[in-house]
């Protein structure tokens, strides 16, 4: 079926909630769309979270190639809806049909990738160090593998309706973890993520794995959202969104009689610095290319570069008068909700009444209801290091310039950011000093640095990371993005002179499953 029905979907059961009724709003016309969804209750968060836990043991005890089953299936049925997942996509966010498509690529693209994973028994490196009674002391048999949380509670986000959504990377990686998934699936494409929940239910039932394995769910995030965190079955959490909403969730979840973890993705502002052998090569170059990083997406990225530092003079001046020209022709462009439009607007105002903030140019205007009027700010670096709230992320196509005095300058600035998920650097000729003296503090501050590049575009692999300090994510030892992003859903567990005949296989004598092991701290397949 590829029409939405407006249900929930709680064991592999279609179920109609009983509480405040939703549509999604269409935010080319900013019309209501149908059919309407009702909010679940916290009944109905007590039903997911009680047959997720009774599926937990089942799930977890799969062969690792049976999961991977499951993560294909999955990802063979969410193409197997064909353009009608797309289109609902489309229409739910604004967003461009190309950027859907692609964004459905990646969705089942990281699906397949987990299952390779697992395919290749490389979910963990198994420990085992051998028992040495002829030491003194003697040293006991101590073997160690990875074992799953539990059910883990997914928050699907409003800028990726797919690939950080409903079965996006943080569903991906739980399931490949061995942990059952409840999804809060999210209002603005309340559509998209019941064709691709009853996708995924599907696949459960295909493959034979306990109904449990998966739910999905609507309602109101303080209220349902708030349930589900702090259900004592929910072991994790996987969150992409505000901070104010991540740090919410963090609270709640710390709060518990258990506390459990909650890996928030939050905002970051990805600052940009410009070298000054990058700006004297090539500055109309750079500011076209920022321009077009800065706009993406409406800005509705969150990897989108919202500021950009560099050394004034000449040549900053050349960056900026071809980014102001770029901007000024720059078309407003759909917004993914009334409320995130309405709060950019509210947030490039309020930035731009500061004190020393110079509004260096705007998109056009727009009789359209939902979009993103792009701005370029400039500031100066004394003013942007005393006024924490110039830091504050705008989301959508917002940014500013910090002119500094000198390159020590550059590099105080980079010290006072807070935290991010990228920091990118261009450089040019002369500029490798400068480099090497800003690269050690780039390292603290962001998970990704970038060299002569633009953030937005996230690939998706074995190295790639996703995350970074607070205010970033909530974690910053963690990925969202990749395949370690499997690991916040695992924790280590050591089994010391366990007989025989009761070690799990990845620990077992002979190495029954071929995994890559570390015997005795030596990597082999032994």
């Amino acid at each position: 079926m590829s029409t939405p029905t407006g249900q929930m979907i709680i064991a592999g059961e279609p179920v109609t909630g009983s509480g405040t009724t939703i549509r999604a709003v269409d935010p080319a016309t900013a019309a209501e769309m149908e059919p309407a969804f009702t909010y679940g209750t916290h009944d109905d968060v007590d039903r997911a979270c009680a047959a997720a836990w009774d599926a937990f043991g089942d799930y977890r005890a799969q062969p690792l190639s049976k999961r991977a089953e499951l993560l294909e299936r999955i990802a063979d049925n969410i193409e197997a809806i064909g353009d009608a997942l797309v289109e609902r996509a489309h229409a739910e966010s604004g967003l461009p049909v190309a950027r859907l498509t692609g964004e459905r690529g990646r969705t089942t693209g990281q699906l397949r990738m987990f299952a390779t994973l697992l395919r290749e028994g490389n979910l963990e490196i198994p420990r085992i160090d051998p028992a040495q009674p002829d030491r003194t002391p003697p040293r006991a048999d101590i073997r160690q593998r990875d074992v799953p949380l539990g059910p883990v509670a997914v928050f699907g986000a409003s800028n990726f309706p797919l690939a950080f959504s409903v079965a996006g990377g943080d569903t991906a990686s739980a399931l490949a973890a061995g942990c059952p998934v409840v999804v809060k699936g999210h209002d603005a494409h309340p559509g998209t993520s019941e064709l691709v929940g009853r996708a995924i239910a599907a696949a459960v039932t295909e493959t034979g794995m306990p109904a449990g394995t998966f739910s999905l769910l609507f309602g109101h995030g303080p209220d349902l959202g708030t349930a589900l965190v702090t259900d004592p079955r929910i072991r994790a959490v996987g969150f992409t969104g505000s901070r104010q909403g991540g740090l919410a969730l963090v609270a709640a979840a710390q709060a518990r009689p258990r506390p459990i973890p909650v890996y928030a993705e939050m905002s970051s502002t990805n600052p940009v610095f410009l070298l000054p052998g990058a700006l004297a090569d090539r500055a109309e170059e750079i500011a076209a290319a920022f321009v077009g990083s800065l706009t993406l997406g409406a800005g509705q990225f969150c990897t989108n570069p919202g500021i950009v530092i560099g050394v004034d003079g000449p040549d900053l001046q050349r960056f900026v008068d071809a980014a102001t020209t770029a901007i000024t022709a720059t078309d407003p462009a759909t917004m993914l909700t009334p409320g995130i439009a309405d709060a950019y607007a509210k947030g490039v105002t309020t930035l731009s009444g500061h004190d020393g903030v110079e509004v260096l140019a705007q998109g056009s205007e727009s009789d359209r209801p939902i979009t993103c009027r792009p701005a370029l700010l400039a500031t100066d670096a004394e003013r942007f290091a005393a006024d924490e709230a110039l830091q504050q992320e705008v989301f959508g196509a917002c940014g500013i310039v910090v002119r500094c005095r000198d390159a020590a300058q550059v590099r105080a600035v980079a010290e006072a950011l807070e935290g991010q998920l990228t920091a990118t650097v261009h450089t040019g000729t002369g500029d490798e000093p400068d480099a090497a003296a800003l690269l050690p503090t780039l390292e603290l501050m962001a998970g990704r640095v970038l060299f002569n590049g633009w953030p937005t575009g996230v690939e998706v692999g074995h190295a790639m990371v996703h995350g970074g300090p607070y205010p970033s994510t909530s974690d910053s030892r963690t990925t969202s993005v990749g395949t370690r992003a499997v690991e916040r859903f695992l924790r280590p567990v050591s089994y010391q002179d366990v007989p025989p005949e009761l070690l799990p296989s990845p620990i077992a004598d002979g190495n029954p499953d071929g995994v890559l092991r570390r015997v005795d701290g030596a990597p082999g397949k032994h």
